[in-house]
């Protein structure tokens, strides 16, 4: 989680308001992922409201700090839209845990809002294993999945998806995506086709493409998400293995930078693992409160 910044933040807490405070406060942001931009921007405000509001104990101060880190940070829930057909496209880079949020978050709307008839769609067709393990959390929560055989064409398997849900009445179709980023073209141009396709097929209906980013990554995180953000406008980031990074800087950096909102937050290795991100429990965690 992110106890070892809350603690450093703690100890500067205890520390004299001075200029030194300050140059610690920047170092500890920096070094939490928000990067040297941000992280100047944040202290500048902070030692400016202090002046201005005359804040003189460290508690104030944590209370400003939360405050302006707070206005940088955008909460969103996400929706399946009754009687709409709903297409949710998670994008992402291999090892972001993108398939396994899939099983999740059709486990999620299943198990919290009811949701029974969801699709699978397997567009993932880089990856012979993302198909079949996309077919596995399909068993699991009990949705059918609609693949084609490994090499094919991606937009042809969503479009197939979409088809056949229309056809069945169905609510909400949870598509997979390649993440292959050593040929950053070719994904954009693919990325570009696939979202060309849902566009014309599924016309005013509700549609989200949802990026996938590991907590870990640190500030490769929001590279990503700008050229995710290039290839297709984003709507919205799921945040994955959070539980096993002490940092958690990159959500700031990625709001405030693309003003896009963070949908989940996934943590351990089940299917329950997966939670709906929250401004102030996230705020809460990060300063220690």
């Amino acid at each position: 989680m992110l106890k070892s910044f809350s603690n450093k933040l703690k100890n500067i807490f205890t520390s004299n308001i001075d200029e030194n405070f300050y140059e610690d406060m920047e170092d500890l942001l920096v070094e939490s992922d928000l990067g040297a931009s941000l992280a100047i921007e944040i202290v500048n405000k902070l030692r400016e409201n202090s002046k201005k509001n005359r804040i003189k104990s460290l508690e104030g101060l944590k209370s400003e700090l939360k405050t302006i880190i707070s206005d940088y940070i955008i909460e969103e829930e996400l929706l399946v839209e009754s009687g709409k057909l709903n297409l949710f496209l998670f994008l992402g880079v291999n090892g972001v845990g993108k398939t396994t949020t899939i099983g999740r978050v059709a486990n999620y709307f299943k198990s919290v809002h009811g949701i029974e008839k969801i699709v699978l769609s397997a567009g993932d067709t880089f990856r012979a294993a993302a198909i079949d393990q996309l077919k596995i959390h399909g068993e699991r929560t009990g949705n059918r999945v609609v693949s084609q055989q490994h090499g094919a064409d991606p937009g042809a398997v969503i479009f197939d998806t979409i088809k056949s849900a229309q056809a069945k009445n169905e609510d909400l179709i949870l598509a997979d995506t390649a993440g292959r980023m050593h040929n950053r073209l070719n994904l954009i141009k693919e990325l570009e086709k696939i979202n060309k396709i849902v566009l014309n097929a599924i016309e005013d209906q509700n549609y989200k493409k949802i990026l996938v980013i590991d907590c870990t990554t640190g500030q490769n995180g929001l590279n990503q998400a700008l050229q995710f953000n290039e290839a297709v406008k984003i709507d919205g980031v799921v945040l994955t293995k959070y539980d096993s990074s002490a940092k958690g800087g990159i959500i700031p950096s990625i709001c405030s930078k693309l003003k896009i909102p963070f949908y989940f937050i996934g943590m351990g290795e089940g299917l329950n693992d997966l939670k709906p991100f929250k401004k102030e429990e996230y705020i809460n965690e990060l300063l220690g409160l």
